[in-house]
């Protein structure tokens, strides 16, 4: 049913309109394009640091604790695999010793160089760096896995999270927002969290391994590595410190870009129709320089680091170098250490510069992490105990009692709202636009929760019923209709899934919809594009009116169900919803007040309250606010 397809469509009465996020956060539909600095959704941190960055570094190691033994083996894979790189050089060390050996003695006549042992040596090196090219690869083989089941995770709690939200949070974000921390953010956080946990163990490890090494050469040259080493970790610190700013406004701006495209593609048909599309443009490449110009400067920073470690190790090359010939000078090493110190030197300065790069991982990682968990820690709707719940009450009346809500609470739309509907009656709610009538009927589906007084069903308060049992007795015809990317057939039986292709097409003739449908390639086969954009808008109504003669719930919302059909069709459709209705608790909004002179009871709402109840013949007798609006409109449709 399209109760709980896209009720989001439905836009309040008065929706209070979220504050300007940024002034560059522009709209790119054809009515936001010509509002440019204006756009709905939660304000972007631009330039900020993670707010949390150990808060959601916890919650990452949290939703990867399923998968602990396996990240253990990898870090075993990874000392192993970093244990026998650094010894290597070492091992390498000695087959040049032996072979420096062999030609001075040569040369002085006193031997030669014993090929069979520097042959020994480096199959042993060779040995060595093969069994670490293995480990190495065992370890990224298992990352990836895991990395890929937490992302799978991430997506599934996300799919999972979107049914608990509240359409508030539905109705204060864009889609493109949204779409950009279920696809981008969560990738990002995937791709940087398999290199991130490999790459720190092995750096750590083989930093602390050259130290080892190094120390177990010569401690004075060990010293002079040691002490140039840290020159280069705080020029890269200080990068790092500038360019963290403009990865976190990179990912919040890749978010507004999304959102941007987003609403253009849907929206291109009011682009064009009101000639927007310059404007929209515009919007576009201002959004598109500014993630250009975020990116930009980011990677030019991070781009610092390379050069940087490449000079310190050169200059790290240098001292090692001529404090080595010194030694050697005085016989304190031999030729073939200096030769590895050499090799550990450029080594040491490796780890260095990876450390630099994986904290631009990490940022880049925490960044997306943060956006991710933010939607879903977002306040989810909130249920009484479960001892407290209660089933619905079929048959019961419906009692509005002194209602008060505001999508604002400073600013309430409903302010004193009561009345009785009795069970099976057709009750109209009429009014002029933003008098609170489709809040109404979000308070009674429970989109949002009333502020003050209460709303009960054969008396029971109907927060005391479960959302998913409340909702499964209405069938809604929302004046926004929504399809999904499938056949006629599979739209019009997502009212009731276990419907049988007969029951579908009785509901499409009841729905007066039959005769289009069988005009289509494919009939009920046809496949209709997404929110149905190859098909018309009336054409959507029908099908989503099908739907709901399909689902038949107890209880009906129709909100201006028909007002997206021609007169004849919406008088055809009218008999067949006096029937579907017959018995029916039915909320009827309409501002056709033709279509609801049958009601058996119409509420007239003004500015949050109800002026005036009755028959449609006792509110004409009355004179009132109805008749205005009744004469008004029949005097128009006469014009």
């Amino acid at each position: 049913m399209a109760r709980s397809a896209k009720n989001t469509s439905a836009q309040p009465a008065t929706p209070p309109k979220p504050a300007p996020s940024n002034p560059t956060k522009q709209a790119s539909s054809a009515i936001r394009s010509a509002r440019p600095n204006h756009g709905p959704g939660p304000a972007p941190r631009a330039t900020e640091k993670p707010k949390d960055f150990r808060g959601t570094m916890r919650k990452l190691l949290a939703f990867a604790k399923p998968y602990a033994a396996s990240i253990a083996v990898v870090c075993v894979f990874a000392i192993i695999s970093t244990v026998f790189s650094v010894v290597g050089p070492l091992v390498m060390g000695s087959a040049t010793t032996e072979l420096f050996t062999g030609a001075v003695a040569k040369v002085n006549g006193t031997g030669g160089i014993d090929f069979e042992a520097i042959g020994r040596i480096l199959l042993v090196v060779f040995a060595l760096y093969a069994a670490s090219g293995i480990c190495g690869f065992a370890q990224s083989w298992i990352m990836a896995g895991v990395t890929q089941r937490i992302t799978y995770r991430l997506r599934e709690a996300i799919d999972t999270k979107f049914n608990r939200l509240p359409l508030s949070y539905f109705e204060s974000t864009t889609v493109g927002d949204t779409l950009s921390r279920i696809t981008n953010d969560v990738d990002t956080l995937g791709q940087n969290l398999s290199s991130a946990v490999t790459q720190v163990i092995t750096t750590v490890m083989t930093v602390v391994g050259i130290i080892a090494m190094m120390l177990t050469v010569n401690p004075l040259m060990t010293l002079v590595v040691v002490l140039i080493g840290p020159v280069g970790g705080v020029c890269v610190a200080l990068i790092v410190k500038m360019s963290q700013k403009h990865y976190i406004r990179q990912q919040n701006l890749l978010g507004e870009v999304n959102a941007q495209v987003e609403e253009t593609f849907s929206g291109h048909a009011e682009v064009k129709a009101f000639h927007h599309e310059a404007k929209s443009l515009a919007s576009f490449e201002e959004q598109n320089d500014r993630l250009f110009e975020a990116a930009w400067r980011s990677q030019f920073l991070s781009s610092f680091m390379k050069p940087i470690m490449d000079v310190v190790g050169n200059i790290g090359y240098v001292a090692v170098a001529v404090v080595g010939a010194l030694l050697a000078a005085q016989g304190a090493i031999t030729v073939g250490h200096i030769q590895a110190f050499i090799q550990y030197e450029r080594n040491f300065m490796q780890p260095i510069t990876s450390l630099a790069q994986i904290a631009n991982v990490i940022q880049q990682m925490a960044a997306a992490a943060e956006r991710v968990f933010e939607l879903l820690d977002a306040e989810e709707e909130t249920e009484l105990p479960h001892e407290e719940l209660v089933a619905f009450p079929a048959g019961g009346d419906i009692l509005f009692d002194h209602v008060r809500f505001g999508y604002d609470p400073e600013h309430p739309v409903i302010k004193d709202f009561t009345a009785c509907v009795k069970a099976g009656q057709m009750v109209a709610i009429v009014g002029p636009t933003g008098a609170g009538k489709t809040t109404m009927v979000k308070l009674l589906m429970r989109f949002y929760e009333v502020q003050g007084g209460s709303i009960s069903i054969g008396g029971v308060d109907i927060r005391r019923i479960p959302r998913d049992e409340l909702r499964a007795h209405f069938g809604m015809v929302l004046q926004e209709t929504w399809l999904f990317s499938g056949t006629v057939e599979e739209n019009i039986r997502y009212g009731r899934l276990d419907a049988s292709f007969d029951e579908v097409v009785a509901a499409a003739k009841a729905a007066k919809t039959n005769r289009f449908i069988t005009t289509l390639p494919g009939g009920y086969g046809f496949s209709i594009g997404e929110d149905g954009g190859n098909i018309s808008q009336g054409q959507r109504q029908l099908l989503t009116i099908a739907r709901a003669i399909l689902a038949n719930r107890e209880m009906l919302i129709l909100d201006e169900a028909t007002s997206s059909v021609d007169t004849r069709t919406e008088q055809r459709i009218q008999r067949a919803m006096d029937n579907l209705m017959e018995g029916r608790t039915s909320f009827v909004i309409a501002h056709r007040l033709s279509t609801i002179r049958n009601a058996d009871l119409i509420l007239v709402m003004n500015e949050g309250d109800i002026v005036e109840q009755g028959t449609h013949d006792e509110l004409i007798a009355h004179g009132g606010f109805y008749a205005e609006l009744y004469n008004a409109q029949f005097t128009e449709d006469a014009q």
